[in-house]
């Protein structure tokens, strides 16, 4: 399947709202029908972290989720080339799902049922924002309290940022977002990686395609073996014959694979 999904306008979301005072520093809310207070989905969108690609192209996912019955709050952040890099892209995504029990003062949603759900560059930072709770306090990306996740659903998602700078992914995207290579800041690859910060502690179901040319299925492959021998509660979707973009896309044949792992997490609303 090609790209298409990407040039498709989504459904309008219900509404924009600004976590923080940068002009990027929002997301788009969307509410099921009924009375709630309905289980989140934090998506975040992917693009190798870079400013190209922003949360537009992943609205699909969000709006079939929420005729589902699932609210979504769809982040956008700092990527490369708009002010995000080392360390913004981070504080950005933290910030926007620790937003999400302030959003609950105002909207239907339930704030202790909440799970991350990210696509290629968005998968590693739907993991990273469950990796949070194993930073050390001496990290820049340190925070006290983080919002509890109940799970996190990667699609295709960058889940091992040593392995996929070996790989040399979307020409060394790694080495932009961090700022250098391994050897230079190990520090910013441990704190960065959620394949370093194992075990996470909660639930994660990695889906991905085994034809996957952007994000290599072994990416995947490897970081749930980590995961499993860490300890944790992962598992490996495989999806035989899949790219990069049919799990972003609510009409193909994959896409039942990503609500039955939202709705393992979440349970049906």
């Amino acid at each position: 399947m090609s790209d298409s999904i990407l040039a498709q306008a989504a459904p309008p979301a219900d509404q924009r709202i600004w976590y923080a005072a940068d002009p990027l520093q929002f997301g788009d809310l969307r509410l099921p029908a009924g009375s709630g207070p309905f289980p989140v989905v934090i998506v975040v969108h992917g693009g190798f972290w870079r400013a190209r690609y922003d949360l537009e192209h992943i609205g699909h996912v969000c709006a079939a989720l929420t005729a589902l019955g699932y609210a979504t709050w769809n982040i956008e952040y700092r990527r490369i080339g708009n002010g995000g890099g080392w360390p913004t892209t981070f504080f950005d995504v933290a910030q926007a799902a620790d937003f999400v029990p302030q959003l609950a003062q105002t909207y239907p949603i339930d704030a202790q049922r909440v799970i991350s759900l990210g696509h290629s560059a968005g998968g590693h930072l739907a993991l990273w924002l469950a990796a949070r709770s194993k930073l050390a306090p001496t990290s820049p990306l340190w925070q006290a309290q983080p919002l509890r996740l109940q799970g996190v659903v990667s699609l295709a998602g960058v889940a091992d940022l040593a392995l996929a700078d070996q790989r040399r992914l979307s020409q060394q995207a790694v080495q932009e977002l961090l700022g250098g290579s391994p050897a230079e800041y190990p520090e910013r690859y441990h704190d960065a990686s959620p394949a370093a910060l194992l075990p996470l502690g909660v639930p994660q179901i990695v889906l991905h395609g085994t034809d996957d040319g952007p994000v290599p299925f072994g990416i995947s492959e490897s970081y749930v073996e980590q995961a499993l021998a860490a300890g944790d509660e992962s598992r490996l979707v495989a999806l035989p014959n899949a790219h990069h973009f049919e799990l972003i896309d609510p009409s193909s044949r994959e896409w039942p694979a990503v609500v039955a792992a939202v709705q393992d997490l979440l349970a049906t609303p």
